[in-house]
């Protein structure tokens, strides 16, 4: 989904891919990309990955009222975010958040700013799944 400000989108895509189709800004001078990386290890055990679920209606209502949000606390900024489902092997992004600035501190906070917002609000379950 996509405003002036925010894109989302939930699929199977690999990051590498999403993150291949995402369009050079002339307009900020910062564009930095968080990965979220499956470890191999959690809580002590071999992990071998993660499935991931959700629920799309609770997803899509909770990313648009994050985008909402954070493009009134930050204005000045575009961000896009893409979150893997399915199985993701350790060793793999099952996460990428992009956000550009005119400056880096900025966009720095505000790629923190979106993933503390989406692992506490977006509807996104994970199961474990041990070697």
């Amino acid at each position: 989904m996509a405003s002036s400000h925010f894109q989302w989108s939930v699929s199977k895509a690999f990051i590498p891919e999403v993150e291949a189709a995402f369009s050079p800004s002339t307009k900020h001078g910062a564009d930095i990309r968080f990965h979220g990386v499956v470890r191999d290890e959690e809580d002590g055990k071999p992990l071998q990955g993660i499935d991931y679920s959700y629920y799309p209606a609770m997803v899509e209502n909770c990313f648009e009222a994050l985008g909402e949000k954070l493009a009134a606390e930050h204005p000045d900024h575009f961000a896009q975010i893409h979150h893997r489902i399915g199985y993701v092997p350790a060793g793999e992004a099952s996460i990428i958040i992009r956000v550009q600035t005119k400056h880096s501190r900025a966009g720095f906070e505000i790629s923190q700013a979106y993933l503390a917002e989406i692992k506490k609000s977006v509807p996104i379950w994970k199961e474990p799944i041990f070697a």
